[in-house]
Order: structure tokens, then C-alpha cells, then sequence
């Protein structure tokens, strides 16, 4: 069973369609990247999916659970971290790692060693000490990502975690998602680095004005498009009129 799936994702804003009949689907140890352009329905379709935003119609599944419908199962089961890492100003990364073990009921000895793996793993020790409020990008980040894997979730959904970050920073996404990949846990990445998406990806969704337009791999999508890089196969489809891409065949049907 996929442990992230999209079933006819539909959201729509009064006389506007944001996205439209999105289907994909995350397997245990699949790495999915989700490329488009600015308001092309990415971040809409991943709060969907998180359960923050209710779908005019379709379905978000995590772990087999509805995420409106079972929200506290679902939420259960996804680390989410997006690219403005919400943390607590007034709280340090070790209290606000011991805040967010708590809402997700972890037993207090089962807490104080994974907030202690954690700020081993993620390298946050060194300012374990400082407020949230006071770290720079890049360690608000780090703190973001130990949060999201804090709870050892099946799922978890990244929203352009490396945008702002340092050449330090963004290898430090790079290590969290192959690791939990090697973990058998499903990862969903949104990202406007090709480069990121070619060597981290599996598989890629591509959506422009909020559908799917093209999917799978890096290189059945270059075959497809008759391109030789990954960011040429993103402008040849983002870039297609509509009309066009509906009369061509999908690269690979959505699961």
C-alpha cells in the first residue's frame, strides 16, 4: 500500500481551480520530487495532503488513513517541514524538540533519547543552547528536520526544505532524505533544484497550472520530451500548451 497518496486532489478558490485531479502515490522507501513552476498548485497540493487544507474533492491518504477524515491517525504517521521552518522564538532547539516529542505522546524516557539522537544527528548541539529565535537559516532548518523525525513517522512531506540554505545547509537535506529513504520511509520533495531532483528522485511528478503533466523517471521523462537535461524536459512541459499536452500520451500514468 502507498504510504503517500494523492486520489483526484481537486482545490478550488471561489472562480479559480488551483489544482485539479492530482493522482500520484509514494511508496516505502520512494523518494517522489514534485517540480513546477510558482503557483502551480505544489504547495497547495502538499498542505493537502498534510491535511491543513480540506480538497474540494478527492482524497489525501497517509498511511491508508484519510488525512481530514482520520486527521489524528494520518498526522501520526508525516514529518512535515517546509522552507520557512515555523519554530518557537522563546523555546531553545532542545525544548522545542521536547514540545513537539510530547503532542505526539512519545513515552518520557523514549523522548529524552531520541531528543538526544537528535541534536547528535542533525548537529544541533553545538547551539542546543540558543533560542530558536536567534538561529540562522540553515540551523532553524536542521531543527525543522530533527522535529519532522522526531516521532519515526512512515511519511514525510518536504516543501522546498533547502530554499535559502547554504552549500552546508542543503547537504544536510540531502543526507536526511537518503537516509530516510534507506529507511523504507516515503518522502515527498518539492523543490525547484533540478539538480536536486535528478540525483535524489526516483520518480518525478511535474505539474503546471495545477495538473499533472508529466511523470517518472529522469530519464523516461528525457526519452519522452527529447531532452538531455532535467531542467530543458521541465521548460519543454511547464512550457506546453495545454492543448498539447492533452493529446499527448502520459509518460507514465499516475499511481
Amino acid at each position: 500500500m502507498p504510504v503517500i497518496a494523492a486520489e483526484g486532489l481537486t482545490r478550488v478558490y471561489g472562480s479559480v481551480r488551483a489544482v485539479t485531479e492530482v493522482s500520484f502515490a509514494v511508496e516505502p522507501g520512494e523518494v517522489v520530487g514534485l517540480l513546477g513552476p510558482n503557483g502551480a498548485g505544489k504547495t497547495t497540493t502538499l498542505r493537502m495532503l498534510a491535511g491543513l487544507l480540506r480538497p474540494t474533492s478527492g482524497r489525501a491518504r497517509i498511511a491508508g488513513f484519510d488525512a481530514q477524515e482520520q486527521a489524528r491517525e494520518a498526522h501520526a504517521a508525516l514529518g512535515f517541514v517546509s522552507a520557512s521552518a515555523a519554530l518557537f522564538p522563546r523555546l531553545d532547539p532542545r525544548e522545542f524538540l521536547e514540545y513537539a516529542g510530547r503532542l505526539h505522546d512519545l513515552p518520557a524516557a523514549t523522548l529524552a533519547a531520541r531528543v538526544r539522537e537528535a541534536l547528535a544527528r542533525f548537529e544541533i548541539e553545538p547551539f542546543a543552547h540558543l533560542r530558536c529565535g536567534a538561529l540562522s537559516t540553515g540551523q532553524r532548518q536542521r531543527v525543522a528536520l530533527a522535529r519532522a523525525s522526531l516521532h519515526d513517522p512512515p511519511a514525510l512531506i518536504l516543501d522546498e526544505p533547502s530554499s535559502g540554505l547554504d552549500v552546508l545547509g542543503a547537504q544536510a537535506v540531502v543526507d536526511f532524505v537518503r537516509d530516510a529513504s534507506a529507511r523504507r520511509k516515503a518522502v515527498l520533495l518539492s523543490t525547484h533544484d533540478m539538480a536536486e531532483a535528478e540525483y535524489l528522485c526516483q520518480r518525478i511528478v511535474i505539474v503546471a497550472r495545477g495538473k499533472i503533466v508529466a511523470t517518472g523517471t529522469a530519464a523516461e521523462l528525457k526519452a519522452a520530451s527529447g531532452k538531455d537535461k532535467l531542467a530543458e524536459v521541465f521548460l519543454h512541459y511547464v512550457r506546453e500548451p495545454e492543448s498539447a499536452l492533452a493529446a499527448a500520451p502520459a509518460t507514465e500514468p499516475p499511481r
